[in-house]
This record gives structure tokens, C-alpha cells and sequence, in this order.
């Protein structure tokens, strides 16, 4: 499964190590999930870790390293009203190359857009994992 992660999963993930946006990492590999970002992501990323302890930034350059990148998509072959500027190329490509958008920012996108943008399922970490767990398909 191809799992999008936006800038608020990724900075949550670098700063605690008890979250579940930390948990993803931790169970990428044995639950053969795909943790994707763009170079808009990783920019934002970069450029927020300064708000956050040292020990943020180390904590990115291993996290990173389980990431694939995957190029910015800023256009659509179909019809997408979604008025927050700054988060659209994130939406956009995580529908072009996602099974799912992460997200903490439920103001912006789960507010806007609700629970799905098309076939896009988007949630926050914890909904995520609780979803895999009451399908049976998260392995401990």
C-alpha cells in the first residue's frame, strides 16, 4: 500500500518518538507499506525543522531514508475545487500516487474535503492504524 505522508506527519514523526506518525515508520517494512513524499513535502519539511529541537532534525535525515520520493503533480485530468493554495500540490500528487493521504492537518484537508477526495481515503496516522487493526490487516 502507497501511503502519502504530508509536512504534519513527517514533523510530528521527527519530533515524537511515541506517536503514531513515528509508528508508521516503525511498521513500513513488515506491513509492505510505501511511504511517499514529494520535493514540495521535503521542502516544507526542511524549512519547519528549525522550529523544533536538534534532536527533529536528526531524527529526519534516518526517517528520510524510508521515504521514496515522487515528482510534484500540479495539475489534473478532472475537476478539483480546493481553496488552500499552499496544501493542493500535496493533494494533487498524493491522489496521483497514493492509496492514501496522512495528514494532521484536519482543518485544511479532512474540513475541507472530508474523509475521501475521490478515491483518496485521508487520515490522520491514528485513524489509519486503528482502520488496518479492525481490518485485520496490521501485523505486530
Amino acid at each position: 500500500m502507497k501511503l502519502f505522508l504530508d509536512t504534519s506527519v513527517l514533523l510530528a514523526a521527527c519530533h515524537s518518538a511515541g506517536g503514531a506518525s513515528r509508528a508508521l515508520f516503525a511498521l513500513a517494512e513488515k506491513q509492505q507499506w510505501h511511504l511517499l513524499a514529494s520535493p514540495w513535502v521535503v521542502e516544507e519539511v526542511v524549512r519547519n525543522l528549525a522550529k523544533f529541537p536538534a534532536a527533529a532534525t536528526e531524527q529526519w535525515l534516518l526517517l528520510r531514508e524510508q521515504l521514496a520520493l515522487v515528482e510534484d503533480v500540479v495539475s489534473l485530468d478532472r475537476i478539483l475545487i480546493f481553496p488552500i493554495c499552499k496544501d493542493r500540490p500535496v493533494l494533487v500528487t498524493a491522489l496521483a500516487a497514493a492509496d492514501v493521504l496522512l495528514t494532521l492537518d484536519r482543518d485544511d484537508f479532512v474540513g475541507v474535503l472530508g474523509a475521501h477526495c475521490y478515491w483518496l481515503p485521508i487520515l490522520v496516522p491514528a485513524d489509519f492504524l486503528r482502520r488496518e487493526r479492525e481490518c485485520a490487516r496490521l501485523k505486530l
